[in-house]
């Protein structure tokens, strides 16, 4: 990636300012009425997803963009937002302040610390955190929702994170290093903060006060956490009054564990935070299997990863072969936007997950399946994968729901599908073929009223 060699404190050149008011007015001219969303957003009176303030379901189809206010130039941010509003991805999990990984850490790209030397939370820079506004603003202005994560604590509480700098700092500081955060930046109304960071910490009450700090100053803003793998949010918290949304975090059964979310009461939305990158011993199915297994028990989104996007190809865990430019186009974001135009289609908020299997099941047993359906009966979807076909018991849906379609999710393209009566009452469909058009096994089956 080009880095940029100036430095900014508040103020950009002359000739990059009517740049980027250039290339605002363009794209404000270009997409007028484009944008669907309406920030901010609040979870729905079935407490299962988010709506955004005109009452319209919102589903969370994210990239985890880590590293972007510390890493990338305001130059690159616009090219990042626009390739992903372009790939129908609506969310981002984003880091406020970078400890580890980015390449000037924890300076940002134009050499502004967040906080001033040997004050860590005591006294915010303002040249770093008006940076940090200019990006989310833009991503607002192009309809993202954005997970921030105002203090990323760090695995196991290490040096990846700020976890020991909160210890040093203290209760009080965090707090009101929350409270300057959630005034700076909770009026943006695209805003979800994810308190913790890949860490369920020894000592709550540092994230408990910079949680409190941050409703305190924005007190309708939504609130999450991102803990240790497997961790269950509200189980470790008991359910804090700061806690909105439920997160999940797995690198295990995913449809399992979403299920375990999906029954726990009362109802609250949760959705995938993090589970295998693509480029970090993941695939393009790996990563379509955790989303498609995520959504379809339960969840109200799901965040896809990649290296090197997440950390923008500075400092990350594993090599890479390509830069993160080059990796916008992986096969695993073009999935993501498969998922998305699927989704799209159907009425997604009244998906039912089938939790005994009742729905559709393999009937050879090979491979897995992942069904849900609408709580009126007029649609289903069902992920399968590394099985030839499935059974459904089309009894459990409306009498009108008999149009059925194969879904290619590797490329977006439907095929017809016909079921075969079977012994026992369902209907048999085979899917269309062996292999998807990458290369691998997995289909989406649709099932819903004829159009």
């Amino acid at each position: 990636m080009t880095r940029r060699t100036s430095t900014i404190s508040g103020l950009m050149p002359p000739s990059w300012a009517f740049f980027c008011l250039l290339a605002m007015l363009i794209s404000c001219a270009g997409s007028a009425g484009a944008q669907d969303v309406v920030f901010p957003l609040h979870v729905a009176e079935d407490r299962r997803y988010l709506e955004d303030a005109s009452g319209h379901p919102f589903l969370m189809t994210g990239d985890a963009a880590w590293s972007m206010i510390a890493e990338l130039s305001r130059e690159d941010a616009e090219a990042y937002l626009d390739d992903r509003k372009k790939r129908g991805f609506n969310t981002l999990l984003v880091s406020l302040i970078e400890h580890r990984f980015s390449r000037n850490a924890p300076k940002n790209i134009y050499g502004a610390a967040p906080f001033l030397a040997g004050k860590d939370f005591a006294a915010p820079n303002e040249a770093y955190f008006g940076h940090a506004e200019w990006i989310l603003r833009r991503a607002r202005e192009k309809g993202f929702l954005v997970l921030l994560a105002p203090a990323y604590l760090g695995s196991g509480g290490g040096e990846q994170g700020w976890y020991q700098s909160m210890k040093a700092a203290g209760p009080d500081v965090l707090r009101s290093y929350g409270e300057y955060v959630g005034k700076r930046f909770g009026g943006l109304g695209n805003i979800v903060w994810i308190e913790g960071g890949d860490y369920d910490p020894e000592d709550r009450s540092l994230v408990q006060a910079l949680a409190e700090g941050v409703r305190q100053a924005a007190p309708g803003s939504l609130q999450s956490f991102h803990g240790n793998p497997a961790s269950a949010p509200r189980s470790f918290w008991g359910d804090p009054d700061w806690l909105g949304i439920d997160s999940l975090y797995t690198y295990g059964d995913i449809a399992a564990a979403s299920l375990d979310r999906y029954r726990r009461q009362p109802a609250m939305p949760f959705f995938l935070i993090e589970s295998r990158y693509e480029g970090e011993g993941a695939n393009e199915f790996d990563v379509r299997r955790s989303a498609y297994s995520t959504l379809l028990s339960g969840a109200s989104g799901q965040i896809f990863g990649n290296n090197p996007i997440w950390h923008f190809s500075a400092p990350g865990l594993y090599p890479s072969p390509v830069t993160w430019q080059e990796a916008l186009s992986s096969r695993g974001a073009e999935s993501m936007s498969h998922l998305r135009t699927l989704f799209d289609q159907v009425e997604w908020w009244n998906l039912k997950p089938d939790l005994t299997g009742a729905l559709a099941d393999r009937s050879s047993g090979k491979g897995g399946v992942v069904a849900a359906s609408a709580a009126d009966g007029s649609f289903a979807l069902a992920y399968v994968w590394d099985a030839p076909d499935i059974s459904v018991n089309l009894n459990k849906l409306a009498p009108s729901a008999r149009r059925a379609r194969w879904f290619d999710p590797s490329s977006g393209t439907f095929y017809d599908a016909s079921g075969e009566q079977t012994p026992a009452g369902t209907s048999l469909f085979r899917v269309p073929k062996a292999s998807n058009a990458s290369g691998f096994s997995d289909w989406v089956l649709l099932i819903s009223r004829p159009q």
